[in-house]
């Protein structure tokens, strides 16, 4: 299976007729136009982003600076994984600056998933083939614009980390077992999704190129030996740091917290957050040429396919369905595996390696059509949010230092309209809903969502302001301050909706220019504008109104 038979066209032209592919200047240009747009919009619509940074802040110094030694501790025995980038903040922070890094960690997490899937690819085919470049592709994914970027550098380091692993296979037993297990412990304290992955891409590298492997008892049973052992050096890294932690994600005592993506349409739509950002079809269209020229190289004979990858990819296909959509108190679980999936099924092929120059031009044509068109629209949005970035910049300017602030949202209906694509990604999520946590940086104001959720993050919050922060929280409709049910229904698990009107000093309203789906436009009495920026608008709280003010009926009869 390692080598489909080459097409008799090609076969019968002569050696010097075959061109030789070259996908080195297109990868250079991609790097260069992801860099271009880290350094062009410092707060693009990349969901986490801006909650990440608050954080980079925090740890980078910030948290030395009033009023937040009050607010915030430092706490690194609260958890072992997912803390990458807390520990760079640290480390790195107070030398190159918060800003500096926290866009370096922005640009790493978009680039590194597809350079390591390219690298691993090399390694395997040889030669810089021009279906590399389809891979750079993968750049832009539901988990790059749901800003995981501990996820997403974790990725590229498993993919990094294989590429050694298949270099020292075969070597010295011993040398080949302690990279691993160095590999497995750098990789558990950047994030533990990436371990997982960097193992399925061991055991399918150990499986080889072909299936005969299994058609023999003593080769199934040295395969197995082989499993066992990177299997065991993999798993003894996490093992060792878990039994000596006192926090796991989730660790809130909630149980499991299960959610499932029921009905085939939801597994479906999780398969294509591999490709997906701000509009599906946009993605679709823009991805099914390289799916395409998969399936005529197949057609053609033209194709080399790596047997053990190829299991692998299957077993991370399989998780992509049955994997739950939330658990432990972490979200989008699900979504990790189609793109690991995606990685591992690019990395794997080599579709029309046997081209005449022409052929070659036209696949490079189509290929880099395909791949800058995408990164063509990832800028396009980015430049589109700006305006609502800077309006949060303009209302945080009126808040002063140590004061409270509440984020709530316009709800609005949300239909796909490119005015507006930069607001929502993949299955209708905002964009926008961390963008309130730049008060923290900016305006040295208290936020209750900033992460610092046991087993994840080494940030947390002190007494009396845990009261009214939550671990992880996202943007509640303005609907909430009006309507009994709708507050009923939230505060359990947002405790910072408890006396708001005595806890916060100013509500930010994000999507401001939008109308909420529920109350429109309308807010309780006791709240003062104090400005107005279009996407944002800033309310002082009177603490002195009434805390049950008079509210539409008819509004909240629809939000119940």
């Amino acid at each position: 299976m390692d080598h489909i038979v080459t097409p008799a066209a090609v076969a019968a032209e002569s050696e010097e007729t075959i061109a030789r592919q070259d996908s080195t200047v297109a990868i250079a240009a991609f790097v260069g136009l992801a860099a271009a747009l880290v350094m062009l919009f410092p707060f693009p619509p990349v969901l986490d982003y801006a909650n990440h940074y608050a954080r980079i802040w925090l740890l980078s110094g910030g948290i030395g600076e009033q009023p937040f030694p009050q607010i915030y501790a430092i706490d690194w025995s609260r958890t072992f994984t997912n803390v990458g980038i807390d520990i760079l903040g640290t480390w790195l922070g107070p030398l190159v600056g918060p800003d500096r890094l926290a866009r370096t960690l922005l640009f790493l997490a978009i680039v590194l998933p597809p350079l390591g899937a390219v690298g691993l690819h090399r390694a395997l085919f040889g030669g810089r083939h021009h279906w590399q470049t389809a891979i750079l592709s993968l750049g832009w994914c539901a988990t790059m614009i749901g800003g995981f970027i501990n996820f997403q550098i974790g990725l590229g380091m498993a993919l990094a980390f294989a590429c050694v692993d298949l270099r020292l296979q075969g070597r010295n037993p011993a040398l080949l077992f302690a990279w691993r297990l160095a590999a497995a412990l750098l990789l558990t304290v950047m994030h533990i999704f990436s371990l997982g992955f960097y193992m399925a891409i061991v055991c399918g590298l150990e499986f080889s190129w072909r299936f005969d492997i299994v058609r023999s008892r003593a080769g199934l049973l040295r395969l197995a030996r082989r499993l066992a052992l990177a299997l065991g050096a993999c798993a003894l890294p996490p093992a060792v740091l878990y039994l000596r932690t006192p926090a796991l994600p989730g660790g809130g005592g909630d149980g499991l917290a299960l959610a499932w993506n029921d009905g085939i349409v939801l597994i479906v739509m999780n398969l294509l957050s591999a490709i997906v950002t701000y509009i599906p079809l946009v993605d679709v269209v823009l991805f099914l040429p390289l799916i395409l020229i998969c399936t005529r190289a197949a057609r053609a004979g033209d194709i080399r396919i790596h047997a053990g990858l190829a299991v692998a990819a299957c077993g991370l296909l399989l998780l992509s369905c049955v994997s739950p959509r939330h658990m432990l108190g972490t979200g989008w679980i699900s979504w990790r595996f189609p793109i690991m999936t995606a990685l591992v099924a690019m990395a794997m092929v080599c579709p029309f390696a046997n081209l005449t120059r022409r052929q070659a031009v036209l696949l490079a044509l189509v290929i880099n059509l395909a791949v800058f068109g995408r990164t063509g629209w990832i800028g396009w949005n980015w430049w589109l949010a700006q305006k609502d970035v800077a309006a949060v910049e303009t209302v945080l300017k009126k808040v002063p230092a140590g004061a409270a602030v509440l984020p709530l949202e316009h709800d609005a209906e949300t239909t796909i309209s490119f005015a507006y694509s930069s607001r929502y990604f993949f299955m209708k999520e905002e964009t926008f809903w961390h963008l309130p946590t730049l008060a923290v940086p900016f305006a040295h104001a208290f936020v209750p969502t900033i992460f610092t959720a046991k087993g994840k993050q080494p940030l947390s919050v002190l007494s009396p302001w845990s009261e009214i922060a939550v671990p992880e929280g996202n943007l509640l409709s303005i609907g909430v301050l009006s309507c009994p049910a709708m507050m009923q229904e939230y505060k359990g698990f947002t405790p910072y909706l408890s006396d708001w009107r005595n806890r916060f000093d100013f509500i930010l309203v994000a999507n401001a220019d939008l109308s909420d789906r529920t109350v429109g436009t309308f807010m309780p009495a006791g709240l003062r504008l104090v400005e107005d920026a279009g996407f944002a608008k800033l309310y002082a709280i009177d603490k002195a109104t009434p805390a049950e003010p008079l509210v539409p009926p008819a509004a909240c009869a629809a939000a119940s």
